[in-house]
């Protein structure tokens, strides 16, 4: 979906995974494009770096290395749409003392780029939620009308976010919608999500620490197919717009690992661990919605999708060996 001028945008968490990702498609259909980003020690920086290390040569990109909590929000540019793709993210990681950095990264920091640009003459403000708003969902395939009861620390700022974001739009009239991502994955995924942590222990020959009885599922939605969805909401959206932007993937995580064995040739040593608190047994979403307003059907299927991030892992990880 090509855009029709070259607007500027600006793409919060813009070194991390989808952030790098979208930053790299507005490029290639002549955006000007202001990245933003903080660099936390929540995984490695050197691997954020890499993501944007083929963006930082185009011309028409630049990052700022900013904690939107708490830096002078003024030097950030006027830009015709924002994508607040930054997140302290991770289920696990959001019990106990570290829900202190949850709350900075996800609500204050949401809400001061609100204040930002509430009086900007913007085209849309696309603001990334999750699945995780609903929690352990009533019924499946889950609607966008769903009552959200967050399962989990990280749901509950997410969804913080997402009503400061929706109420700006409210009160203010910013041009705002939400996209809550269903397990997003490919290429450059974060070290903690599953996927990663599977095709890094397998390719160093390490067990794979499975957490439940490996049943549990998830709808699981490919990287372009997310990038897709940013960019229709930002084009095609409805005012103050909710959309599950789901894959229609769904699989159990053992057969996730199946699939993983096959394209990486190798056979997973499998290492059960308790459940954790906050993990969900079974997300699927109902992305009609999606489909009738963006125009747009999430179509990577399961297989093809893990083989690309299992290629990219293998470049990654296998030289180690």
């Amino acid at each position: 979906m090509a855009l029709v001028s070259s607007p500027h945008a600006l793409v919060t968490g813009a070194a991390g995974f989808i952030g790098s990702h979208l930053v790299e498609r507005l490029l290639a259909e002549g955006a000007t494009v202001t990245g933003v980003d903080c660099f936390t020690d929540y995984y490695d920086p050197a691997l954020k770096r890499a993501n944007v290390a083929g963006a930082l040569a185009n011309p028409r990109f630049r990052l700022l290395d900013l904690d939107l909590g708490a830096a002078d929000l003024a030097v950030l540019p006027e830009v015709q749409v924002v994508f607040h793709q930054a997140a302290q993210a991770g289920v696990r990681a959001s019990w106990g003392a570290d829900f202190a950095a949850y709350v900075h990264h996800n609500v204050l920091a949401t809400q001061r780029l609100l204040e930002r640009y509430q009086t900007a003459r913007l085209e849309r403000f696309v603001y990334a939620s999750s699945s995780s708003v609903y929690g352990d969902a009533e019924r499946y395939p889950t609607d966008e009308g769903m009552l959200p009861r967050p399962f989990s620390p990280y749901g509950v700022t997410k969804l913080a976010g997402e009503h400061l974001t929706l109420l700006y739009g409210r009160n203010f009239g910013v041009p705002v919608v939400a996209l809550r991502y269903f397990t997003v994955y490919g290429p450059r995924q974060r070290p903690d999500m599953a996927f990663h942590r599977f095709c890094r222990a397998m390719l160093a020959g390490e067990p794979i620490a499975v957490y439940g009885d490996g049943k549990q599922s998830r709808d699981f939605t490919f990287i372009a197919d997310a990038i897709e969805a940013n960019v229709r909401a930002w084009t095609k959206s409805a005012p103050q717009g909710v959309y599950n932007v789901g894959g229609g993937s769904q699989v159990e995580v053992l057969e996730a690992i199946g699939i993983l064995e096959r394209a990486l040739g190798v056979k997973a040593e499998l290492r059960f661990e308790p459940r954790p608190p906050g993990d969900p047994l079974r997300t699927r979403a109902d992305a009609s919605r999606m489909r009738a307003d963006l125009g747009f059907v999430a179509g990577a299927g399961i297989e093809p999708g893990l083989a690309a991030e299992a290629e990219w892992a293998r470049g990654l990880y296998a030289p180690r060996r």
